[in-house]
């Protein structure tokens, strides 16, 4: 090892610049994130196994960028799967982050977040709530208030789900679904269930779309489905202190903090178990009366563009 650029080869992967900060307010050098890659990969991968992979890099002295399409200089034993963009209309070429090896050379690039895709192969696996708490010292409280209403909602509809921190400020439900469910399908179970879950308590809750209307409401994210990504359990985030997206049973939401889990402490809890595969259920059929009263929801991105050029053109006139 070269003490000087902190340079080594794990896994057949040339390390550089190892001893460097990770970014401004990390807290930590790039070898505290490619140790922590190195020591969670067993849980790591199979949560990445197979899907399209984003990942966001920080780079010193610039903002973090995501990356989707995998570099030309990527080596070629990087497992990869090519998927049709929609939005840029072309081709992408995604990594699959199936081995270690893969989770290490993106470390050495920088590599801190990591963002699946919600679908493994030709099939959605997940339906997803993502609970975006409002900005405050109390907003991870609020975000696990929120969880549990949509619990309740999934309880109610006959489902179950297993939840996590986002490593942010707020919290992520997956429920894991039966192969060949429709995207249209998933799509509206998933609102269905975001708006049965703000029916609860709408005193917390919101799936309004336009952050202006949420009156300082958590927000009910039901817009994940289809080819959206949501950072993977166990993946670090780029925030200070550089927290992780960590599992946590629903009896002990109410319990823990964002705060709690980061690269520094979460290899050592995820040593002998898996947590995220523990408290996960087994595949689930979506209720038909769930997938029809979805359908039946306007889907939010939409219905808020509408909205906001129905506003535009308000301000106009009143001028």
């Amino acid at each position: 090892m070269d003490g000087v650029t902190g340079e080594e080869t794990r896994e057949g992967v040339t390390l550089t610049n190892l001893d460097q900060p990770l970014f401004d307010g990390a807290e930590a050098t790039k070898r505290d994130l490619v140790d922590y890659l190195d020591a969670v990969a067993d849980r790591l991968v199979p949560v990445l196994r197979d899907r399209a992979l984003s990942v966001v890099r920080v780079r010193p002295g610039q903002e973090p960028f995501m990356q989707k399409n995998l570099p030309k200089y990527a080596p070629p034993w990087i497992e990869r799967v090519s998927v049709w963009a929609d939005s840029s209309r072309r081709q992408v070429t995604y990594a699959l982050g199936n081995d270690r090896r893969t989770l290490i050379w993106f470390g050495n690039q920088r590599a801190v977040e990591f963002h699946p895709a919600l679908f493994a192969g030709d099939h959605f696996t997940h339906l997803v709530l993502d609970l975006d708490p409002p900005e405050g010292s109390e907003s991870f409280g609020l975000a696990v208030r929120a969880a549990f209403l949509v619990r309740q909602a999934l309880a109610d509809a006959g489902l179950a789900g297993a939840v996590k921190t986002s490593g942010a400020k707020g919290v992520h439900v997956f429920v894991p679904v039966e192969p060949g469910i429709p995207m249209a399908d998933l799509a509206a179970a998933t609102r269905a269930i975001g708006a049965r879950a703000e029916r609860v308590d709408p005193g917390l809750a919101t799936t309004a779309f336009i952050r202006e209307d949420r009156a300082g409401k958590v927000f009910i994210d039901s817009t994940r489905a289809g080819g959206a990504t949501v950072v993977a359990a166990y993946s670090p985030r780029i925030r200070p202190g550089v927290p992780v997206s960590f599992p946590v049973p629903w009896s002990d939401l109410d319990r823990v903090t964002p705060r709690d889990f980061t690269i520094r402490t979460a290899a050592a809890l995820v040593e002998k178990a898996d947590p995220w595969a523990g408290e996960m259920p087994e595949p689930q059929r979506l209720p038909a009366g769930l997938v029809e009263e979805g359908h039946t929801i306007p889907v939010a991105r939409v219905q808020a563009m509408h909205e906001g050029k129905r506003r535009a053109r308000a301000r106009r006139e009143a001028t």
